[in-house]
């Protein structure tokens, strides 16, 4: 028998949260290991800040910048919507 995981509800108190803990951290891919475990089962990935040179971060901390990512299973797209993030995308600030 498997048991259901709860969607994760990313809401404004999650992301200044999620900062919070990411600020705690040495560095991004610290800050996304951080993220994951606390987060799960909601999706962190790493970017270049570069390839998100178009894109309004969501948020920024000390070292890191965020976008939310909402996905339709297939493909990803950055949103300013919490309500549909599935995801984080998060850059080193340079």
């Amino acid at each position: 028998m498997t048991t259901a995981t709860a969607p994760v509800v990313f809401d404004t108190a999650a992301l200044a949260a999620a900062v919070q803990l990411a600020d705690s951290a040495p560095g991004v891919r610290a800050a996304a290991s951080l993220l994951r475990e606390r987060f799960a089962p909601l999706k962190v990935v790493v970017v270049d800040a570069f390839d998100m040179r178009g894109e309004k971060p969501l948020a920024a901390g000390e070292r890191v910048l965020f976008w939310a990512g909402a996905s339709d299973g297939h493909c990803w797209q950055v949103t300013p919507d919490l309500g549909q993030a599935s995801g984080l995308f998060l850059a080193a600030k340079e």
